[in-house]
């Protein structure tokens, strides 16, 4: 089996990733912090846009990946990868310390819980057969 669709998100959902990996790995550096936050505020924020990122899109893209090798139709895969892209870019903007209810955090897990129930959706779909 050829995976066509999942690699494009994975692919980019992957370089949203080492940006915020870049990010912690800066900031620790310029603190001179090797492990953890070291109680710097701007460092936890950052080490938590980088995990719910790693979080997150494992999750989606390991759905993804099942649906797509159980015969997913594209378009949906396109769907669930579509919206985790969008969450991922959306959501470390949206992250704040003191606005908890920040509009692209907001958008950031909506659409992954959307893109996440999308793939199950595929995944269930197929497990009974409604595709052939």
């Amino acid at each position: 089996m050829v995976f066509s669709v999942t690699p494009i998100y994975a692919l980019a959902v992957a370089l949203v990733y080492l940006i915020l990996w870049f990010r912690v790995t800066t900031l620790r550096s310029s603190l001179k912090q090797s492990i953890g936050d070291g109680g710097n505020p701007e460092l936890l924020l950052r080490v938590r846009q980088h995990g719910n990122c790693a979080e997150w899109f494992s999750f989606v893209l390991i759905l993804m990946i099942l649906a797509e090798g159980m015969g997913a139709p594209a378009l949906y895969l396109h769907i669930s990868g579509v919206l985790l892209l969008v969450g991922r870019i959306a959501h470390p903007f949206g992250l704040k310390t003191d606005n908890s209810g920040h509009f692209l955090r907001y958008v950031g897990n909506g659409t992954n819980i959307l893109a996440s129930l999308n793939a199950m959706v595929c995944l269930a779909v197929n497990l009974v057969g409604l595709w052939a």
